[in-house]
């Protein structure tokens, strides 16, 4: 099932076709007037409201700008957005109509908002300043891990790019935050943030598998965080993420032993979608 929200204001066209992707889809975002990312289609001043009006247009989940970001001029990654009134309310509405809710979310405050409103996952959880980066606190990665909130690692650049200067100025504690948060016993998934430019490609993920090296993973850790992880944390841990019988045959062959060579995953020789083969240019 693929649900299309390329279309203005999150209009969805479903098509069936047993070689297409599974595709889990949001729509825009809900953010505040003006808010991160508001040039999607998204900003709202009532939540409840909002997550009711993308539940009617077939929506998978429920995503909420927590904070500002980087890419909206107008707004900080590390202030707080909507408050925390109105953040519970969204995931209330979300979770009566039986839709999970994931929070985009960078400065500490926001972050507490997002795990205090009952949020089901929260992306980049970089704990972001307005010159650097907070330390990740305790209590913050105690209750992720009690609470099972999935973190959404932003992970993954083609090697010999440059990020973003305020992204880059931060690298030395974002990768210690990315160290705590990978250690803290929450789920983990990958969110490259893929297509917002050279640095991070849509086909980005094969490096940010790789590159989790640097948080203290192995190959064989990045391998379940990209498959049965990943699968665990959009809700299809069921049917996808593993080879076995009774789940969908979904398989991915590669040049070489990615749990020896993590650049294994870059030489693609073959893709199977439900047991499809489809055809591919040869590799990457």
């Amino acid at each position: 099932m693929v649900h299309d929200h390329s279309a203005p204001r999150g209009v969805v066209v479903r098509r069936r076709h047993p070689t297409l992707p599974t595709i889990l889809a949001a729509g825009p975002p809900l953010t505040t007037v003006g808010g991160h990312c508001h040039f999607l289609g998204g900003a709202v001043s009532d939540p409840r409201a909002a997550v009711r009006a993308h539940a009617e247009r077939g929506v998978d989940v429920v995503k909420i700008m927590a904070s500002g970001g980087a890419l909206t001029p107008g707004t900080r990654s590390e202030v707080a957005q909507f408050s925390p009134a109105e953040l519970r309310a969204a995931a209330d509405e979300a979770h009566r109509l039986g839709l999970p809710v994931i929070a985009h979310a960078h400065g500490t405050q926001a972050i507490r908002n997002a795990i205090e409103a009952g949020v089901d996952g929260l992306e980049h959880v970089t704990f972001m300043t307005a010159d650097d980066v907070d330390p990740a606190p305790g209590d913050v990665l105690r209750a992720l891990a009690a609470k099972r909130i999935t973190v959404g690692l932003t992970f993954g650049t083609v090697p010999g790019t440059t990020p973003l200067p305020e992204i880059g100025r931060r690298m030395p504690g974002l990768l210690a935050n990315g160290r705590r948060r990978w250690n803290c016993g929450a789920p983990v998934a990958l969110g490259t943030d893929a297509g917002i430019g050279p640095v991070k490609p849509h086909d980005v993920l094969p490096y940010a598998a790789a590159q989790l090296e640097r948080l203290g993973a192995t190959p064989a850790d990045a391998l379940r965080t990209v498959t049965s992880g990943a699968a665990a944390a959009c809700g299809l841990g069921d049917r996808k993420g593993r080879i076995a019988p009774g789940y969908d045959a979904d398989l991915l062959a590669v040049d070489g032993d990615p749990l020896t060579d993590p650049a294994a995953l870059q030489r693609v020789r073959a893709v199977v979608v439900r047991g499809h083969l489809l055809p591919t240019a040869g590799g990457r």
